[in-house]
Parts: C-alpha cells; sequence; structure tokens
C-alpha cells in the first residue's frame, strides 16, 4: 500500500478545481458528485497539533468521484500528466474493474485528464478507456497519445471550473 506521504498526493490542485466545480453545479441544482474518500491508518500522530504526520492507505480506491447528473448515475478518476501522452501505469486494475462494474449498473464511468504541457482538460468515456486498457495489457503501447483524444471532448473552462457536464450528455447521447 502507498503512504501518504508517497505520490498519492498528486494531482491535488486538480482535485480542488472538481471540487469547486462540483460545489457550482450543486448549487445550481444540476448534478451531486461527491469526492470519495480513500480510507487511511494513522501510523504517526501529533497529539499536540493533533496531525497525522504518516498513514498508510487501508485499502485500494476505486474512482475519485461518484454521483448523479440530472437522473444519470456517474463515477469517474482524475488524472493529470505533464506529458504528451497519459501512462496506461496511472490508472490501475480495480479502477477499470469498478468502472466496468459500474456501467454494468447503466452508469456513467469516465476519466476527467489535464494535459498540463497544454493547459487543456479532456473528458475520457470508459469504453475508449478500456479499448487501450485491454490493447496494454495484451503488450500492446502503455500510454494513450495527446493526440488521440478527441477535440469534441475537450472541456471549456471558465475561471476557476471545469465545465464537464456537455462531455458527459454527449458522452450519454452517443450511447442511445
Amino acid at each position: 500500500m502507498g503512504y501518504w506521504r508517497s505520490r498519492g498526493l498528486r494531482g491535488s490542485q486538480l482535485e480542488e478545481l472538481i471540487n469547486l466545480t462540483n460545489d457550482k453545479y450543486r448549487e445550481k441544482d444540476l448534478a451531486l458528485i461527491q469526492k470519495v474518500p480513500t480510507p487511511i491508518k494513522p501510523v504517526k500522530l501529533d497529539p499536540e497539533k493533533g496531525n497525522i504526520s504518516l498513514a498508510y492507505f487501508e485499502q485500494k480506491s476505486t474512482v475519485d468521484y461518484i454521483g448523479v447528473v440530472q437522473g444519470y448515475p456517474i463515477c469517474f478518476d482524475a488524472k493529470e500528466t505533464n506529458k504528451n501522452y497519459l501512462p496506461m501505469q496511472n490508472i490501475h486494475e480495480h479502477q477499470i474493474q469498478f468502472m466496468n462494474d459500474f456501467v454494468k449498473q447503466s452508469g456513467i464511468a469516465f476519466l476527467l485528464v489535464y494535459f498540463s504541457l497544454y493547459n487543456e482538460y479532456y473528458y475520457l468515456s470508459f469504453r475508449h478507456l478500456y479499448i487501450y486498457w485491454k490493447n496494454s495489457i495484451e503488450g500492446g503501447r502503455k500510454s494513450i497519445p495527446y493526440a488521440d483524444f478527441d477535440k469534441e471532448y475537450l472541456i471549456s473552462c471558465k475561471g476557476l471550473y471545469i465545465n464537464y457536464l456537455e462531455q458527459i450528455k454527449k458522452d450519454a447521447e452517443s450511447t442511445l
């Protein structure tokens, strides 16, 4: 299991932007989406300050967010890369399994991917992600190139908000 001081807090700025967006969606009655907390077990505590200085993750997380958008159940994970590709090693088998099970129950699963090189956010549907995942475990390419991300699923950002509802709608309509 990873430790709290490990790479586990990468992308926290991305998650903060998503949290602000989700708060705005809730205020406007557009969606109810919550961050899924990862259970941790404290190892070192500072009793004077009441802080956890070292902890480990008790179990593998599923996805970062889960909720409902206008009656559609959704789940998604946020990924950030400073490369011109998204490494498949950033996506774990237990996440793929959870999203697959979620989709089997008529939910919508996806990734929100931030390419810091281009300052662009993309919506990647689970069905497309799964194609790359399956290819990678069968010996194929171990990443998704930036060029393979569909510009139609480029997310518009206004201020501090990552407006991804349009992409969910587009994804839902394309599977009907």
